[in-house]
């Protein structure tokens, strides 16, 4: 139980403080936002505005889900359970989120396939690609790993920026997610087994 509860307050303390150094990045976003109207309305509006603001919205999001799942802040819709017992709210926030460990994996595993994809794997098991990815970086140094890499995929607009960087976020957004699902799972296993937390 030591471990657990170790794990718990890492995970625990790791996103509250990345979900509040993310939040700062609204400002980055509002300023983006401002600086695309401004353009619109004196002069010519700037090509990388809204792609960027994608970019940094989508980054928000995932980065900050970690924290709003820490905080209890994701929607539940609530027919019966605020009737519940605690103990029958942990049994029933231990089940949701047992599947939610599910999903998750689910979605990481897509998530390498596309960011495997955008670094030119378009065939096989993307951790194939990222092993022979990062043994020849160990073995070769950078040259030897930019060998591995194919077609870099950039966006189809005009400004065309790469779109490894955005898909390797979400895909570390998604593992902060798991991780902070499994604390919640471990908190829920806790409370049911009446230990505090």
């Amino acid at each position: 139980m030591k471990v657990l509860r170790g794990y718990i307050r890492f995970v625990d303390l790791f996103n509250y403080g990345l979900g509040r150094l993310v939040m700062f990045g609204l400002f980055g976003l509002m300023g983006i936002l401002l600086w695309s109207t401004v353009s619109k309305v004196f002069y010519s509006p700037a090509m990388w505005t809204l792609e960027t603001a994608q970019f940094v919205m989508v980054a928000y999001y995932i980065l900050g889900g970690p924290y709003s799942i820490q905080l209890g802040s994701n929607v539940r819709m609530d027919l019966f359970y605020a009737e519940l017992s605690d103990h029958r709210k942990a049994c029933l926030d231990a089940l949701t989120v047992f599947c939610l460990i599910f999903y998750l994996a689910v979605l990481i595993w897509g998530g390498l396939a596309s960011l495997a994809y955008s670094l030119g794997n378009f065939m096989g098991s993307p951790f194939a690609f990222f092993g022979r990815l990062i043994g020849a970086f160990f073995t070769g140094g950078p040259d030897a790993a930019s060998e591995v890499l194919g077609y870099i995929e950039v966006s189809s607009s005009s400004w065309r920026p790469v779109m490894w960087p955005i898909k390797l976020i979400t895909c570390i957004g998604l593992f902060l997610m798991l991780l902070q699902v499994l604390s919640e799972f471990f908190k829920d296993i806790l409370r049911i087994r009446g230990e505090a937390v």
